[in-house]
């Protein structure tokens, strides 16, 4: 019937009230899917129903979205929240880059609540579980720097100066695998981004955000010489959903990532260009690496840093491309719209240098 919306399904996304989870949340409703997301508490569906309304303050949510409270640490509800689900987008993560510093504090939490996930999908009859993992269960072995990366790289989750949230990851990405091995009738996709940047839904600020407001403040007093990749969070979530819908996607592990890498230095240069109005702050110095490695000794910013020296992030698209025909925003529009966001949230002051 003209005019009337045709129910797609129901799709359980978990931590819908962050950055990548609000993302995933606000395109499955305007694609006109029935979405229940899980959240700690019952403060938070006030936040996820104010983030969607930034995203979309037309839309009707009253009818499409539910909510279920649930907690990657304990096996409570969960199963609840999955029943009647067609597919999961398995997006929260137990842990964030303020992570714990002992081995089972790290690693336990991502490998246990990836496979509480799984266990009750499994249990639901749920079709698919599309999970989010990252680049550094991919790229952080990877040992020729003339050779693009691509999903048939793994990092080695025993290799010496792997910081323990990247072993988190690449173990909690392997266990997911293993579980679908010995579990028919589920079905896995897994997502690997790069650095997540683009518009926010909110003031909440993700590990990209802060990242780049304090290189725009000035709290970054020098630039070490990062490389990163970048993907925009719009593009994200929609290669979710692209390897949630398609048949091509069962079984596969797609990079997501835009064309390119900057480094921090680049990226300093391109905003002074592009927005200079909320440069001003910004140092111009230049962190070398072996002042990065020494600072590490006293210093737990420049300890979290290190991990990430001389990191080859030249990766492949492609399959994502060819597969699920995705076609990802640029680099720079990433970075430009997550500034922009800065500054609309109150981030992000622009003040003038004094003299």
């Amino acid at each position: 019937m003209e005019g009337k919306k045709v129910n797609k399904g129901r799709v359980l996304v978990t931590g819908g009230s962050g950055f990548v989870g609000g993302h995933c949340l606000l395109q499955l409703l305007e694609k006109g899917y029935n979405v229940r997301t899980t959240i700690r508490s019952e403060k938070k569906k006030r936040e996820v129903f104010d983030m969607m309304a930034t995203g979309n303050p037309g839309m009707e949510l009253s009818q499409n979205l539910e909510f279920a409270i649930a907690d990657l640490s304990a096996d409570a509800n969960w199963e609840a929240a999955m029943q009647g689900c067609d597919y999961v987008l398995h997006v929260a993560s137990p842990i964030g880059f303020n992570v714990p510093q002992t081995q089972q504090a790290m690693i336990r939490p991502a490998v246990d609540g990836t496979l509480r996930v799984l266990q009750a999908a499994r249990n639901a009859g749920v079709k698919r579980v599309v999970m989010t993992s990252n680049f550094g269960a991919v790229g952080y072995s990877h040992k020729d720097p003339g050779k693009l990366i691509t999903e048939e790289s793994w990092t080695d989750p025993d290799q010496k100066g792997l910081s323990l949230y990247n072993r988190s990851k690449v173990l909690a990405e392997k266990a997911a695998w293993d579980f679908i091995k010995r579990n028919s009738g589920l079905e896995l996709s897994v997502v690997n981004p790069v650095a997540i940047f683009g518009p926010s839904l909110n003031s909440q600020l993700s590990s990209g955000f802060e990242l780049l407001k304090n290189m725009l403040d000035g709290t970054m007093k020098a630039i070490p010489r990062l490389e990163l990749a970048i993907v925009d969070v719009r593009d994200l979530a929609d290669l979710h959903i692209r390897a949630m819908e398609s048949e091509a996607a069962n079984g596969q592990r797609f990079l997501a990532l835009a064309e390119g890498v900057m480094t921090l230095p680049g990226i300093a240069d391109f905003l002074r260009q592009e927005r200079p109005r909320v440069t001003t702050n910004m140092s111009s110095k230049i962190l070398p690496d072996w002042v990065v490695r020494l600072t590490a000794l006293f210093n737990h910013k420049a300890r979290a840093i290190v991990p990430l020296l001389g990191i080859n992030r030249k990766a492949s698209n492609e399959k994502a491309r060819r597969l699920l025909n995705w076609q990802p925003r640029s680099k720079e529009e990433a970075l430009l719209t997550s500034v922009d966001s800065l500054v609309s949230f109150g981030n992000l002051t622009i003040f003038a240098k004094e003299g």
